[in-house]
């Protein structure tokens, strides 16, 4: 526990302007970002007698061992910039909303040849119009198959698109009129943008007009005594109408807004979001958090709203933000959404009518979110808690091991030897921090040298970035690589040393704070094997001088718990929540390694002499297989015969020509499972499942 004082800055030092800081532990990691209207006053209140703070802010500033800042020009950048440090380092004081599921929204691909209507869930792309988010893709595609009655628009996937063109037959949907079949052009590519913008239309809320038009046409065809077509327009009527009883008007004029709402204990808080377009409740939304700071209400919505629009432009942010308490200050915070929308934004309480009612809703929806939420969490986090206390117990540890790293090794007899490490913090899966590697200091099968590689290159690059953070004296070597993006930038440190310059200038370093690194110890390291692996990687850990790292290893055959210079193993209990919980990180740990093989050897395999030809790219390389069938083939063809080639010069086709005889052929594979013999212009998918079984 560090004594804030020690990192404190000097008198005068802070400026008196608006900025962000940041506070750091003692490995550098960022551990809180904040924003203030004044630096200086907001951070003396973080060093005053850690009597009259907060529990939670006490247990931050005794953690943090620096604090740095940055200062900006406005409150609205120091807004901006908080968001982006904390969606960039994930620092643990700070609120972060766990979204418990993808939600689902209705996509209209606006941005091909013919637009296509389909469920989408993660980030947003352009040129395609979102509706929603809807709680269930069910109630999406309820809401689409009556739709398709009156706008046929394409839903079909870009493969069975293709193949219905190539074959000049519509899929069932075509056949029953629930799409206009531009596949074998029944319709335009214009005529179904149209179409596809009319559909965009009516889910806008722009449904009036629509349905006074297809009346109007319902009664010309009776009066006409057209019956079939005056039925077929009411039957359309009649499911759109039924579309828009799905969701019910709730706010008059047409409007669009979201309503948030906040329901909070001690501990946690639950945000529950109500997205109304054109006076309609069009999709909802929730999210818990636990509240690691000491936080108010307003600053929960506040958060909410960074966390809702930070990604966020244009339409997708309303013309009215309805919340149950504003930001201090709100104004910030109202000028940032009226600059992600590029246009006015309306950040207010409702105070009365419809919108303080439909509020009232979405407060209720919140309070069932949080009870919900803490019925499940309680008997998630007491098992958790028990399965780290019994594996503690087990194993002799002096405490339970809330950092919990677990290695396996993965090859295809003796081929794409890999390793892998998964991280389990307090019970959970930090799937941030996993990390692969290739076994480089030997070939062939040995999975004891190979634990004994990966153990040692962990924990040197561990030692390395003690190194850089001044709390270890002698100089590792550096093995281990991590394959990081990011860049440095200069800010004011108070309470740090100097750190020497980065010998890999360009790459991000543990100053920056990122979670991403190897610069966190484990309380525990789980191997997958028996007594040899663990006897390994015990002296991988000893040569380095590591003796505060406990090492266990969890035997298949028998799940047995072996522990170094043991004889006998820990056999726990079949109902044992710790044996689960060690199931668990090593079935995560072989599944990464696996996963990463198979990469390596699917890459492998498709590799070709033609990859390594200067000049010659996808679309010439495709054309030469696809002109001469096989790799074999081209491999006996003349200059000559490769020039006939569409895109192909003769000067290529004498590099393509010389490339070839240079490479020789391989020996012909055989798949064990069929005795089929695999031509070395590709492998059939048969002998990849053959191989699947002789993984390790």
């Amino acid at each position: 526990m560090a004594d804030p004082s020690s990192y404190r800055p000097k008198p005068g030092q802070i400026p008196d302007s608006p900025g962000v800081y940041k506070f750091r532990d003692e490995h550098g990691r960022v551990i809180y970002v904040g924003k203030a209207k004044s630096l200086r006053q907001r951070l003396a209140n973080y060093f005053q007698d850690l009597a009259g703070l907060h529990p939670r802010t006490r247990t931050m500033v005794t953690t943090a061992a620096s604090v740095e800042w940055t200062v900006v020009s406005t409150e609205v950048e120091a807004l901006q910039l908080e968001y982006s440090w904390i969606k960039e380092f994930d620092p643990r004081f700070n609120v972060k909303y766990r979204d418990d599921k993808s939600y689902p929204y209705l996509a209209v691909t606006l941005n091909e040849e013919f637009p296509r209507v389909q469920v989408m869930r993660g980030a947003k792309k352009k040129g395609v119009r979102y509706f929603g988010p809807y709680g269930h893709a069910w109630a999406i595609r309820e809401t689409v198959d009556l739709m398709l009655r009156v706008f046929p628009v394409r839903t079909c996937s870009a493969g069975v698109f293709k193949r219905s063109a190539q074959i000049g037959r519509p899929c069932l949907l075509g056949y029953i009129g629930k799409c206009s079949a531009p596949c074998v052009g029944r319709i335009s590519p214009e005529e179904h943008h149209e179409l596809a913008e009319e559909f965009c239309d009516f889910m806008a809320g722009r449904t009036g007009a629509y349905i006074r038009r297809l009346e109007r046409g319902m009664q010309e065809a009776a009066e006409e005594m057209e019956y079939e077509r005056a039925a077929r327009l009411r039957d359309d009527i009649g499911a759109l109408r039924r579309a828009m009883e799905k969701s019910a008007v709730v706010l008059a004029d047409a409007t669009d807004a979201d309503l948030i709402a906040v329901a909070e204990d001690e501990l946690e808080a639950a945000v529950q979001i109500f997205h109304v377009r054109g006076g309609r409740v069009r999709g909802q939304r929730g999210w818990v958090t636990d509240k690691v700071e000491a936080v108010t209400t307003s600053g929960l919505v506040e958060h909410a709203l960074q966390q809702l629009y930070g990604e966020e432009r244009g339409d997708a942010v309303p013309k009215e933000v309805l919340v149950p308490a504003l930001p201090e200050p709100a104004e910030p915070v109202a000028q940032w959404l009226s600059e992600r929308r590029g246009s006015q934004v309306s950040l207010r309480i409702p105070q009365r009518g419809d919108k303080k009612d439909l509020m009232a809703t979405v407060g209720r929806n919140a309070q069932q979110a949080l009870g919900l939420h803490k019925t499940k969490r309680a008997s998630d986090l007491t098992t958790r808690s028990r399965a780290l206390e019994e594996i503690a117990g087990a194993l002799g540890l002096d405490a339970v091991p809330l950092r919990i790293e677990c290695f396996d090794i993965s090859h295809l007899q003796g081929d794409d030897v890999v390793a892998s490490m998964v991280v389990f913090e307090d019970g959970l899966a930090r799937k941030s921090e996993y990390r692969r590697f290739q076994i480089k200091s030997f070939q062939g099968q040995d999975d004891v040298r190979s634990m004994h590689e990966v153990i040692g290159r962990r924990f040197k690059r561990y030692l390395q970035e003690k190194q850089k953070s001044g709390e270890w004296t002698e100089e590792p070597s550096d093995d281990a690589r991590v394959d990081d993006n990011g860049a440095t930038a200069a800010t004011v440190t108070a309470g740090t040393d100097d750190l020497e310059p980065d010998p890999m200038a360009g790459r991000p370093t543990d100053e920056d704070g990122r979670p991403k690194r190897f610069a966190y110890p484990p309380q525990l390291v789980v191997v997958d094997g028996g007594a040899p692996q663990v006897a390994a990687a015990r002296r991988a850990l000893d040569e380095l001088g590591i003796d505060d790292v406990a090492v266990c290893g969890l035997a298949k055959r028998l799940e047995e718990v072996w522990l170094p210079e043991e004889g006998d193993p820990v056999v726990l209990p079949r109902s044992s929540e710790g044996l689960y919980l060690l199931q668990r990180v090593r079935d995560e740990a072989h599944r990464f390694a696996i996963a990463y093989q198979r990469s390596k050897r699917t890459k492998r395999l498709k590799s070709s002499p033609l990859d390594a030809v200067a000049g010659l790219g996808d679309t010439r390389r495709q054309a030469l297989l696809k002109h001469f069938g096989s790799l074999k083939k081209l491999r006996a063809a003349t200059v000559d015969d490769i020039c006939e080639v569409p895109g192909v010069g003769r000067k290529t086709a004498e590099t393509v020509a010389a490339a070839l005889a240079g490479a020789a052929p391989s020996a012909p594979a055989v798949n064990t499972a069929t005795g089929e013999i695999i031509e070395d212009d590709g492998v059939p998918p048969a002998a990849l499942s053959a191989e699947r079984g002789q993984e390790r």
